[in-house]
């Protein structure tokens, strides 16, 4: 109670009314698995929110193949089945999806040579690391066997420019060949290298970093500043796949405040840079101005005095690769990355049943979507190439409420082939988890989640690997392994919606969904409940909240009953508590519900009657 210590009139703000339980989202999907490229997911590094495709080819790269390392000759090279996965996930309807990248190998960083200019004029001693100038790949991965190309734009700049290079046409500068700055009394108008110290700009010296001139008048003032044209750089990074990153307005001196060891940084400050910028400049501390300038735009002797007027360079890089076949431990930190982001109800790890440790994998998956308090769901590929024996015998080694078995494989026109390629299959063969996944979200936004995911249209398939006949489902459907079949005249559907489970009580999908929504909805609305005073004003203002949570359930169609009390009931008073539970801080709340169950076997009755019959 508050205080009342002066006389006067209190105005107090009250609530009379129960707290409301706001359901949570259940469409949102994480994926694990290869791309091409982009950051490999740690439990420290989380994955980006996709709203699209383009996010995906924008950040993780395209649906090109991957390269394994070590290149096997006789080796077929895997299919880049996660890229395909989200571009299914969302022609199926899909809106919300995380990807974790997993990546194994330590050689898949690309990288170019050190920059150097030629030796004749090479200001660099180039054996300490502080004097070596790279561009390298952020993430590892072929895509990243690139190029920055480089080019110099010069531009008028006001006298409070922090630019560092500029060309001086009033002065008769010249590069020596030890790199050092003198007067030589040319008549051409010479570029010499400026840095500005103290107010003043300088002849910058290219062995010597303070930019002190030997000169007292070599200090540019007055009218002559107001007619130096500055230099900056501009780099157009593009990757193996064709992305690209334009960076313009950059400065040779780490005292620009674009310099390009800081644009261009192995761990940029902004969380955008930091996903989406492939490359980096590696610059050592020992490198100054001039030389950076020398080592991007190398020259000749001969040609040491040159005007510096939109000059290009370009570095290839090279060495890139997409890793080894990932295992269960590849796995591992990505699905701790996706366990951290609780918006996430489906999970998945397109292409892993193509792996040597599938099984493993799988095991990882499903006991990621059964960790405490995930509710979230696991969609299961089997093999490629199974016959129904098979698919029985791979739904024989699992076991679990939180998990679903597709089967067949999906048969799709191959994005990549290409006209007069005959060497590029004209279809693909793709794991229905990516497809299935968005299916998923794509029921929950049109009908709920509590409607079961099945007699859906699989919309990009042209065809499923395998025709399942009715005889082979009859054997599969009962052991958990959800069937996609053709139906002449309704196209290609799923037609299955059963847990990977024995436990009957929870061996359908849109049970198991439901069930993990109101589970997640109530967990995470009655957090306000804890360590208030345990009594019967907490246990009626928590029968309020939850009873109005599944009266809207119910009028919705999610719960059977014609009336509430058929519905549910919720019960949380001195009959679920005892004086022990009090005593240990314990509140408990039962709760029922009678969820409604999809009707798998729709049976009409025929028989025939007499023409007096009367029923």
């Amino acid at each position: 109670m508050p205080e009342y210590l002066a006389p006067g009139v209190y105005v107090e703000e009250t609530s009379f009314r129960a707290r409301s339980i706001e359901g949570v989202g259940t469409s949102t999907t994480g994926f694990a698995g290869l791309t091409r490229k982009g950051p490999v997911a740690t439990a420290e590094l989380l994955p980006e929110i996709l709203t699209s495709y383009a996010d995906f080819e924008r950040i993780y790269g395209g649906y090109a193949d991957l390269a394994p390392t070590p290149p096997a000759a006789t080796a077929a090279v895997p299919t880049n089945y996660l890229a395909h996965a989200v571009r299914a996930y969302f022609n199926e309807g899909g809106s919300r999806l995380y990807v974790a990248r997993v990546f194994l190998g330590d050689g898949g960083r690309a990288s170019t040579a050190d920059l150097r200019p030629v030796p004749e004029v090479d200001p660099l001693p180039a054996e300490d690391e502080t004097n070596r100038i790279r561009f390298v790949a952020r993430f590892p991965g072929r895509s990243g066997d690139g190029a920055v190309p480089t080019t110099e734009l010069p531009g008028l700049r006001g006298i409070q420019t922090r630019e560092i290079i500029a060309p001086a046409p009033r002065r008769t500068l010249d590069m020596a060949p030890d790199g050092s700055l003198v007067r030589t009394g040319s008549t051409e108008a010479a570029f010499a290298y400026f840095v500005k110290r103290t107010g003043v700009w300088r002849a910058l010296t290219a062995a010597g970093a303070d930019g002190a001139a030997a000169e007292p008048d070599d200090g540019l003032v007055g009218d002559e500043l107001a007619s130096v044209a500055l230099i900056t750089l501009a780099i157009i990074t593009t990757d193996a796949d064709g992305g690209s990153l334009a960076m313009d307005d950059l400065g040779y001196d780490r005292d620009h405040p674009r310099w390009l060891g800081t644009v261009m940084a192995e761990m940029p400050n902004r969380r955008a840079d930091q996903i989406e910028n492939l490359y980096a400049a590696r610059i050592g501390s020992a490198v100054n101005a001039a030389q950076l300038q020398a080592a991007l735009f190398p020259v000749t002797q001969s040609t040491a005095v040159t005007r510096i007027s939109g000059r290009r360079g370009s570095f290839a890089l090279t060495g890139g690769n997409d890793g080894a076949m990932p295992t269960e431990a590849a796995f591992a930190p990505a699905f701790a990355a996706l366990a951290k982001i609780d918006d996430i109800a489906i999970v998945a790890a397109p292409g892993s049943s193509a792996y040597p440790e599938r099984n493993a994998i799988r095991n990882a998956l499903i006991s990621h979507a059964e960790g405490r308090r995930m509710y979230r769901i696991a969609v299961l590929d089997t093999d490629r190439g199974l016959n129904a024996g098979d698919a029985r015998i791979a739904r024989s080694t699992i076991d679990s409420k939180y998990a679903a078995m597709y089967y067949p494989w999906v048969v799709i026109a191959n994005p990549n082939a290409r006209p007069g390629r005959d060497d590029i299959p004209r279809e693909i063969a793709l794991p229905p988890s990516g497809f299935i996944c968005g299916i998923y979200a794509r029921n929950d936004i049109q009908r709920g989640v509590f409607k079961a995911p099945a007699n859906e249209v699989v919309l990009g398939a042209l065809r499923f690997e395998r025709d399942i006949s009715f005889g082979e489902q009859e054997m599969l459907n009962p052991l958990g392994v959800n069937c996609l079949r053709f139906f002449p005249g309704r196209g290609y559907r799923v037609w299955g919606a059963r847990t990977a489970s024995s436990d009957p009580e929870w061996k359908y999908v849109n049970i198991r969904r439901y069930f993990n929504y109101l589970e997640a909805s109530i967990d995470r609305s009655t957090q306000w409940a804890v360590f208030e005073p345990n009594g019967e004003r907490l246990w009626a203002s928590i029968r309020e909240t939850v009873a109005s949570f599944l009266f809207n359930e119910w009028r919705s169609g999610a719960l059977l009953g014609t009336r509430p009390e058929e519905a549910f009931f919720v019960r949380c008073d001195r009959s679920t508590m005892s004086q022990n539970d009090l005593d240990n801080g314990r509140l408990v709340c039962q709760i029922g519900v009678a969820a409604v169950k999809p009707a798998e076997f729709v049976i009409f009755r025929i028989g025939q009657k007499t023409a007096d019959a009367r029923d």
